[in-house]
């Protein structure tokens, strides 16, 4: 990536205009055309630097229900475990951790009943078992943007 590629990214983690042309208002903060804030965005995510453009919601207000999870992997079977969590459109992100519980990720749902139906097929869908489920009992959100900058 190159630096308006960095300003891009930076540019787009919040705040995103609410406009009929959005790409075109972002171009014209960032001196470039509409055309090439698309073409720019389309590369950055098929080289894999960016997974997903989408609006962030407060599941619970739209009704839903959201959980923290952890699992213990084996590494012989963490490519094959991500692959299976990852399947599901439910889990907004994982990552793993150095820790004996190595896989963290969260799963948002209409319900808790299905949420824990999620979490019963991931076990048996990749063999691991079990999944522990870590609802929150109390909501902090905290807005993170991160600039991008090459070093």
């Amino acid at each position: 990536m190159d630096e308006t590629d960095n300003r891009l990214v930076t540019e787009i983690q919040s705040g995103f205009p609410v406009t009929g042309r959005p790409y075109a208002a972002i171009g014209d903060k960032l001196g470039i055309s509409e055309e090439e804030v698309i073409e720019r965005l389309r590369a950055i995510k098929e080289s894999g630097e960016i997974r997903r453009m989408g609006a962030s919601f407060d599941s619970r207000k739209l009704g839903y229900a959201s959980t923290l999870c952890a699992a213990h992997v084996p590494a012989e079977k963490l490519e094959e475990t991500v692959a299976v969590i990852n399947s599901y459109i439910n889990v907004t992100h994982n990552y793993e951790r150095n820790h004996h519980y190595n896989v963290w990720f969260t799963v948002i749902a209409p319900s808790r009943e299905r949420i824990g139906e999620i979490l019963a097929e991931i076990e048996a869908q990749a063999g691991i078992d079990p999944i522990i489920d870590l609802p929150a009992t109390r909501l902090y959100k905290i807005q993170v943007d991160l600039p991008v900058i090459n070093e």
